[in-house]
């Protein structure tokens, strides 16, 4: 488990042993099991989280209870409410799993810790979260000039497996669409 943080960060920068022990040393385990939340709108947001193994979705619901599918994230994967991480306010989302999971956590002051202990990892986490800044600009852009069919053909393009892994359902409220709509698409 603690392999997959290492070859994902050597992704982008090599660590030597030391230097991954000091970076894991800044991490705790956690598991849940499907339908469990990691966080809940409200409350405080105490942990970025990287995907071991598992399954999450990132939810925004409005007052009248209409949910958003904000996000997907599996194997690999970062994710938390991070505005409400970085300003250390209250969720605004909820984050679920979908799946059972097990993710590495961590907390704000070993984000910090990190990036002042070990300059490699300031580049690195800093090239993640500008690569989610860009993901995010891409899938606005796709809101605003593409068709559902196109979204959709999009997300099979760019994640396969995770077509196979989430409910229709899910897919359909991730792309703004009625799951009628989504099976009309899928054909």
């Amino acid at each position: 488990m603690q392999e997959n943080l290492r070859k994902h960060i050597e992704e982008i920068i090599p660590l030597t042993d030391e230097e991954y022990a000091f970076v894991l040393s800044h991490f705790t385990t956690k598991k849940f099991r499907k339908h469990q939340f990691l966080i809940q709108e409200g409350e405080a947001v105490k942990y970025s989280y990287f995907v071991v193994s598992g399954l999450l979705k990132l939810v925004y619901t409005e007052a009248t209870g209409k949910q958003h599918i904000v996000s997907f994230a599996m194997e690999d994967w970062w994710e938390s409410d991070y505005y409400a991480f970085f300003t250390q306010s209250k969720a605004t989302m909820s984050l679920e799993c979908l799946e059972d999971t097990e993710v590495l956590c961590l907390e704000l002051k070993d984000y910090q810790n990190l990036c002042d202990g070990l300059q490699k990892m300031e580049r690195f986490l800093l090239q993640k979260a500008n690569f989610g800044f860009l993901g995010s600009q891409k899938r606005i852009i796709s809101w605003l000039t593409s068709n559902p069919k196109e979204r959709y053909e999009q997300l099979i393009k760019q994640y396969p497996s995770l077509i196979q892994r989430v409910p229709k359902s899910l897919i359909a409220s991730y792309l703004g669409v009625s799951r009628e709509t989504l099976s009309r698409l899928s054909k």
